[in-house]
């Protein structure tokens, strides 16, 4: 027995799949192995891999679709937005003009009031001081007739009312 194993062993030096004697039965259970591979392929996986590139491919397109359409909204907004503030800034340039005029004309009116009273107070203390000035001219000239007629008096002289009335006049007027 151990010469006949060692006389196969012999033989067998080598490959399995390299020997030519296997090989019809390798190919045969090779062309079945690709077959099974094929059908469980075409009816199985590529069936579902098409189905899902599909799915993905009109999830895209409703994406983009829905993408443009925002965006036409956005577009939109945004005009609206920009025409409301454009509005509101004129609105608000009117109300400020409006505002300025109702100030001017509040001020204009206060100022009128204003230079009407201190006139009516100019008048009145004008008079007020030439009431005064005269108050004052009589009270100088009676002052200067009591003097002059007790400085007559003191000197030793005597004088009569109307001499010193008469000197005292004539003085003051220059």
């Amino acid at each position: 027995m151990a010469t006949e194993a060692t006389a196969e062993a012999g033989k067998a030096l080598g490959m399995p799949q390299l020997d030519f004697s296997t090989w019809p039965n390798q190919i045969f259970w090779l062309l079945v192995t690709l077959v099974v591979i094929y059908f469980v392929l075409s009816k199985i996986a590529l069936p579902r891999i098409g189905a899902v590139l599909a799915d993905r491919k009109s999830t895209i397109t409703n994406d983009l679709a829905a993408a443009e359409e925002l965006k036409q909204k956005a577009v939109a907004a945004e005009k609206a937005y920009n025409d409301a503030l454009a509005n509101a800034r004129t609105e608000a340039a009117k109300i400020v003009a409006q505002a300025k005029a109702e100030i001017q004309k509040d001020l204009d009116a206060a100022t009128a009031r204003a230079d009407a009273e201190i006139a009516a107070k100019a008048a009145e203390s004008e008079k007020t001081i030439a009431a005064i000035r005269d108050g004052a001219a009589a009270a100088v000239a009676e002052v200067a007739k009591d003097v002059a007629g007790e400085l007559v008096a003191a000197l030793g002289g005597k004088a009569d009312a109307a001499t010193v009335t008469a000197a005292v006049s004539a003085r003051l007027k220059g």
